[in-house]
């Protein structure tokens, strides 16, 4: 047996199990060695019942002598218990509250390992534990050793559907008996350095801790072990982006001219005078444009800063050197809405723009594709159509991407793919934690625009329980009557487009026809067709419908500056960012704008939420929080982000490690030990990294 063993050839796994462990992308020998327990219990206090003393946490060997689901006036406690028993005579109470799915798992004759806190029941006269752990020990034959499981530091593992924590330790027992010690390839200098463990004895440390080790330091994360796993996952992680950066500069693409020609167009193009952050950020670009090698640059901004404008500007330094441009939205409302805008600004200098969508008739596609690929057309505007094989361009020199957090890595590379290394630039309005940010896009180079266009005054968000809502109409007509417009936006509930939809269109009725008679109400949800939608949109920006009912198709892009009031029903169903990007659509003109968050129940974690939309109108801070209450791995919400996978590190919990091992990694990269150190480095990304962290193109 070795790393690269698939664990279907493992005794005791076979291939009804090796399926429920690859549902956690455990597939070969390694891949379970890299899954590290979430927890450890202290089971080391092994004693019978008669040992027991009240108020002290123990693990007893038990049978089960008898089960019963006591009646009790509140039946949604859901009580059970047990009588549990050893070689003694006095018995042990197990009492599980909420427990009574218990009853179809525990039966008389089962022996358990129970481990909680001892108590003593007065009424009764008995020695009791509150809902304590247990593990079935008689579950079947092969699970070898009670002392894994009992009498030490027990970790425990998440299940992988009928993989029981226990039969995972059983199997992590097999593999480490079973196999040689494994090769460090973490370079010696770090390990002295920073005084880390091997790593086989990093990973037996992980999986099986030694009597003297300090159960805070393992639940934290922060054993000698786990802090070896961590940084070497983390340095393996950096060296991969930083080998990309290296040969990202190698690669020779467009050196695009910066001459009068074009910054007399950019001026006759400017709608307005940019800010001083938004020429800061195209000062960047435009050095990328003229270098040499292919541009790969990430522009963050905040809603309403003008990241659009930014990258017109940068299209048009594409367009008169003679190439296209592709603009990728996840939308197609929004490919919709930056259609409008990109023609918009382009009909005055004579550029052709279309736009391209999967809704689009067979016909119409077949003529908007033949026009790009004879490169009449200077820009092409679409959703994912645009990735399609069938779209050539005739010569594409820019492509920018927007939202780039919903489209993945490799989307990414194949609109690269469909020119001759064309320049690349990401935009998102969801700011991103800086620690995440040198992570999941580590390979691009960072702009932010941190400034808002003169003018625009800060949102005023308000939190609305939902049987005040009468408050909310009363509030969203007054700003009507003053001749603004509304959004009235319902949640996309369980990721059914169709409910909410139902939902909307409920709203709608009762709005347009019940409490708001005298106003146009409009209606938009993504079930509509994309001319309805036109339409919709088309109405509202007029200013001829005065509140629009919708789901949240309009989360990014729609910008009517006449919009002062944003109602959001159901706020508690949304993530942090969602709201901030529904917040962005209003306090885009000079009047005061408003935000109404509107809640039925709320939990511990929608309070936090909520209280931060209230407190601020900050994009990266509320970033932060959206980060710290959802964690790394939600973030996105997606698992096309590019985020990588990581078993140990967590970039949260363990930010300082990180950035230890990005300068470690940077280091060893720049000025390698010697040729042949680099050589294996860049051989082990290849071989075990490429594809537990999806480093795309290592090397």
């Amino acid at each position: 047996m070795n790393l690269e063993t698939p664990l279907v050839y493992v005794k005791g796994v076979g291939p009804q199990r090796a399926a429920m462990l690859e549902t956690k992308g455990l597939v070969t020998v390694a891949d379970l060695l890299h899954y590290p327990p979430f927890r450890y219990e202290d089971r080391s206090n092994l004693k019978s019942i008669d040992k027991l003393a009240p108020g002290e946490m123990a693990t007893v060997l038990v049978e089960v002598r008898a089960t019963k689901l006591p009646v009790l006036k509140n039946k949604r406690v859901g009580l059970f218990e047990a009588t549990l028993g050893d070689a003694g005579r006095m018995p042990l109470i197990g009492r599980w509250f909420n427990g009574g799915y218990l009853a179809k798992v525990l039966a008389e004759g089962m022996r358990l390992a129970v481990f909680g806190k001892v108590e003593f029941d007065t009424y009764r006269g008995e020695l009791l534990m509150k809902n304590p752990e247990f593990e079935i020990l008689s579950e079947d034959d092969e699970d070898g050793d009670t002392t894994l499981h009992t009498g030490r530091v027990v970790p425990i593992y998440e299940a992988a559907q009928r993989v029981s924590p226990k039969m995972m330790r059983v199997l992590m027992r097999r593999v480490l008996d079973s196999i040689p010690p494994i090769d460090d390839m973490l370079p010696q200098s770090l390990r002295d350095q920073l005084k880390l463990p091997d790593r086989w004895t990093a990973i037996q440390g992980i999986h099986f801790p030694n009597e003297e080790s300090d159960i805070r330091l393992l639940n934290a994360f922060r054993s000698p072990a786990h802090v070896r796993m961590i940084l070497e996952e983390f340095f393996w992680l950096e060296c991969g982006l930083a080998l990309k950066r290296h040969k990202a500069r190698e690669v020779i693409g467009i050196q695009f001219a910066l001459n009068e020609q074009v910054r007399e167009k950019i001026k006759a193009m400017l709608p307005f005078k940019p800010t001083g952050a938004q020429k800061r950020v195209l000062g960047e670009i435009a050095r990328d444009m003229a270098a040499p090698q292919p541009m790969s640059r990430l522009l963050q901004g905040d809603v309403g800063s003008g990241k659009t404008l930014v990258a017109a500007e940068a299209a048009i330094i594409a367009i008169e050197n003679g190439y296209q441009v592709a603009v990728l939205a996840p939308t197609e409302i929004l490919a919709s809405q930056h259609f409008a805008y990109f023609k918009n600004l382009f009909n005055k200098l004579g550029y052709q723009c279309v736009m391209l969508s999967g809704s689009f008739k067979p016909k119409e596609k077949d003529a908007i594709r033949r026009l790009i690929a004879s490169g009449l057309i200077h820009v092409a505007i679409g959703t994912h159509a645009l990735l399609e094989d069938d779209v050539q361009f005739h010569k594409l020199g820019l492509a920018i991407v927007d939202e780039q957090h919903r489209f993945g890595v490799m989307q990414r590379l194949r609109l690269m793919e469909k020119g001759q290394k064309p320049d690349v630039l990401v935009m998102t309005a969801t700011p991103i934690p800086r620690t995440l940010a040198l992570t999941v896009y580590g390979d691009l180079d960072t702009s932010v625009i941190d400034e808002l266009p003169p003018g625009r005054r800060p949102i005023i968000t308000t939190h609305v329980a939902s049987p005040r809502i009468e408050e909310v109409w009363s509030f969203l007509q007054g700003e009507v009557e003053a001749g603004r417009q509304a959004y009235v936006v319902y949640p996309v509930i369980e990721e059914s487009e169709t409910q909410a939809m139902k939902a909307a269109e409920q709203m709608y009725l009762m709005l347009s026809q019940t409490v708001f008679p005298q106003f146009q109400v409009g209606l938009l949800h993504g079930k509509l067709a994309q001319s309805d939608k036109e339409a919709v949109m088309a109405a509202f920006k007029q200013g001829t419908t005065q509140i629009l009912v919708s789901t949240t198709v309009i989360e990014v892009g729609v910008d009517v500056p006449n919009a002062t009031v944003m109602v959001i029903e159901q706020a508690e169903r949304f993530g942090l960012a969602q709201l901030h990007q529904l917040r962005g659509r209003v306090g885009r003109g000079g009047n005061q704008s408003y935000c109404l968050l509107v809640t039925e129940k709320l939990s511990e974690t929608g309070k936090e939420r909520i209280r931060t939309m209230v407190e601020s109108n900050d994009g990266f801070y509320i970033a932060e929080m959206d980060l710290r209450l959802r964690g790394p791995g939600e973030f996105f919400g997606t698992k096309q982000s590019g985020l990588p996978a990581l078993r140990f590190g967590n970039i949260l919990r363990d930010s300082e490690l990180l950035e230890i091992a990005r300068n470690e990694a940077n280091a060893f990269i720049d000025h390698p030990p010697s040729e042949t150190a680099l050589r294996q480095a860049v051989a082990y990304l290849r071989e075990h990294w490429q594809r537990r962290y999806g480093l795309v193109l290592v090397g």
